[in-house]
């Protein structure tokens, strides 16, 4: 139950990310300039989800949730961030 959980955290995070690359792909900035770093954070995503459904495939089932927490740790931290931030209103100045 714990690694799904924190498997749909990860793909969710994933699709935000695919997301945007899409849309900079139609806008155009996603270019030459930048599409390394793009297919390379595509490609880490890609290796955290993939990676972790193959660990827990081959019955590794702490290994598969050590991967997804690397994503899903910073991503819970964000959101609870951004709520905070949205909850409290605070002044800036």
């Amino acid at each position: 139950m714990k690694f799904w959980i924190l498997w749909v955290i990860d793909a969710l995070v994933a699709l935000g990310f695919i997301y945007f690359f899409v849309i900079g792909l139609a806008d155009g900035s996603v270019s030459s300039f930048n599409i390394v770093l793009w297919l390379g954070i595509l490609g880490a995503l890609a290796v955290i989800l993939g990676g972790s459904f193959w660990l827990k495939l081959a019955g590794h089932l702490w290994p598969a949730i050590g991967v997804l927490l690397i994503l899903a740790i910073p991503a819970v931290l964000a959101l609870l961030f951004f709520l905070v931030v949205m909850i409290s209103n605070p002044r800036w100045n």
